[in-house]
């Protein structure tokens, strides 16, 4: 029966178990709208290098997701976190091997970014990647992965809610300087609102990242990770998210407060309705059929939360 569910299968192994399409693509995209926003509202938008910014951004973003499968088949083939993964391996359509080309693959297609932000930016964008490709990699991969150290929330809430972000500005920014474009004439450096913008997605993201802790914190704490659901139990892990989510919708209104920005950047508290009803979920439900689709939920919240905030800041 096994095989032949692996065998029958090849696409939700790869697609929806290892991809996670659902899961990556919002939240690879999230703060480079954001990003793109802002370079909107300040006049310095570039549309080619925030393209290149996110391919960077989802490629290694999906190399990062196949290194925590690959580690959790390597390091705790005993662990049956993903049944059908399980027994893909098991059924021999799947091997490590395959999923170690996967990684490669990835981040040789982000090479071209890489070498793109290098020409654009010079070493200071390769920072800023090498910076994501640690993040990405270093969640489940390495000697030490920052997931047993309990600091995943930390790392995701800073690049996605910060690097991210403004890295997508900076890159815009930088491209213009190549280009010698007019817009900059008046431009100094990146502004303290680059920094700032983005720290709402930062908590949404997060957020994504707390729901599938909530959900697999059994598996977790057989791993040795030190997630919040794990080190602080179910409440905890509740009282992180929705201490996340209260943040990302007060802030808008900070934004609304702060020098040149109007009413415009209000558009997000429009998904509030829809956060209510993931977080109602996530507070009131713990088995795991319950939780598994508010991951998407989430990651899908991020992106259209992302998207109205870029519009705000596009027209404020």
């Amino acid at each position: 029966m096994a095989r032949s569910l692996a065998s029958r299968f090849p696409k939700r192994i790869w697609v929806d178990l290892l991809l996670y399409p659902a899961h990556t693509l919002p939240t690879a995209a999230a703060p480079v709208l954001v990003g793109a926003g802002l370079a909107i509202h300040d006049r310095v938008f570039a549309a080619l290098p925030t393209l290149m910014a996110f391919l960077g951004s989802w490629l290694i973003h999906v190399a990062g997701v196949f290194v925590d499968n690959h580690e959790l088949l390597r390091r705790h083939p005993r662990i049956v976190e993903h049944p059908d993964l399980s027994m893909a391996l098991e059924d021999k359509s799947l091997t490590l091997n395959q999923v170690k080309l996967a990684i490669g693959a990835c981040l040789l297609l982000a090479l071209p970014t890489a070498l793109f932000f290098l020409k654009v930016g010079g070493p200071a964008t390769i920072a800023v990647g090498a910076l994501g490709l640690f993040a990405s990699l270093g969640y489940a991969g390495g000697p030490l992965p920052y997931a047993k150290l309990g600091l995943a929330e930390i790392v995701f809430f800073a690049m996605f809610g910060i690097v991210a972000v403004a890295g997508t500005y900076f890159v815009q920014v930088a491209w213009l300087r190549a280009t010698a474009s007019p817009a900059l004439s008046s431009f100094a450096s990146p502004p303290f609102s680059a920094f700032v913008v983005g720290l709402p997605i930062g908590a949404l993201v997060t957020n994504v990242l707390i729901i599938d802790d909530l959900r697999d914190r059994h598996f977790d704490a057989l791993k040795a990770w030190r997630t919040t659901a794990v080190r602080f139990g179910a409440r905890g892990s509740r009282m992180a998210f929705l201490s996340l989510s209260i943040f990302a919708y007060a802030a808008p209104f900070a934004f609304w407060a702060a020098p040149g920005f109007g009413a415009w950047v209000l558009l997000p508290l429009l998904t509030s309705a829809w956060a209510w009803s993931i977080g109602r979920t996530v507070w009131t439900h713990d088995e795991p059929s319950a939780l598994a689709p508010m991951t998407a939920n989430a990651s899908l919240l991020s992106l259209t939360y992302a998207a109205l905030l870029a519009l705000g800041l596009a027209l404020a």
